[in-house]
């Protein structure tokens, strides 16, 4: 394997370290590339690092043209996720819950990024607060897992009620579903940040991607500890 710190592409410079230093290589955001400029991306990764190869935010016909392009991709339409080689699972459990259906793609976004780095990932949907039984039915698989990733829009709540039922770190994801004083996902994310539930991890308003990396960052150092 090639060793250099940095492969450079001229319109990019690859972190070929990064998967030494933190477990995974560099992972691409698709947004405000050509698919020439990503397919070259991918494949310096696939030929410089061993672990698994990921595009976030890419549309269907991106994905169509990058498959074709680059042998061994798989694409999540609902995560918008490209993927190549991804991570065997590992048993480091993640349960991602959503508030609501309209949070699903966000959600969706986590589930796929958790499971494509090796955690072994499930999802429940439109559990929100509006209807707390719902929450409650799965109150045990909640308590059995070793990260929960909390979706929710509007005033962000089930983030709360999730850190007051279990021991596990909590990754809160605000979104930009609501209505006017949502703020698009504003209200959300500082809800999250002056939640009564002590610990809980906040990160950017519809980023699925980072709630992922932030259970993959703890999954790593569990796996030190053991």
């Amino acid at each position: 394997m090639n060793r250099r710190p940095v492969l450079d592409l001229g319109f990019a410079r690859l972190d070929l370290a990064r998967e030494q230093r933190q477990g995974l290589p560099e992972v691409v955001y698709g947004p405000g590339k050509t698919d020439a400029q990503i397919s070259a991306i991918v494949s310096g990764l696939l030929r410089h690092n061993t672990g698994p190869v990921l595009v976030t935010r890419v549309e269907s016909a991106t994905a169509a043209a990058l498959c074709r392009d680059v042998d061994g991709g798989t694409y999540d339409q609902e995560a918008r996720l490209l993927v190549w080689r991804p991570a065997p699972r590992r048993a480091f459990s993640v349960m991602v819950v959503a508030a609501g259906t309209a949070d699903r793609p966000v959600a969706a976004e986590a589930h796929a990024v958790a499971t494509a780095v090796g955690l072994d990932t499930s999802a429940v949907h439109d559990v929100g607060v509006a209807g707390l039984d719902r929450i409650l039915q799965v109150r045990a698989e909640l308590e059995a897992s070793d990260v929960v990733i909390v979706v929710a829009g509007m005033e962000g709540a089930l983030a709360s009620v999730v850190g007051g039922l279990v021991r596990c770190p909590v990754i809160a994801v605000p979104t930009s579903t609501g209505y006017g004083a949502s703020l698009e996902g504003v209200t959300a994310l500082l809800a999250m940040h002056a939640s009564c539930a002590a610990g809980i991890t906040v990160v950017n308003i519809d980023s699925g991607f980072s709630a992922a990396m932030a259970a993959h960052r703890i999954a790593q150092q569990v796996k030190g500890a053991r």
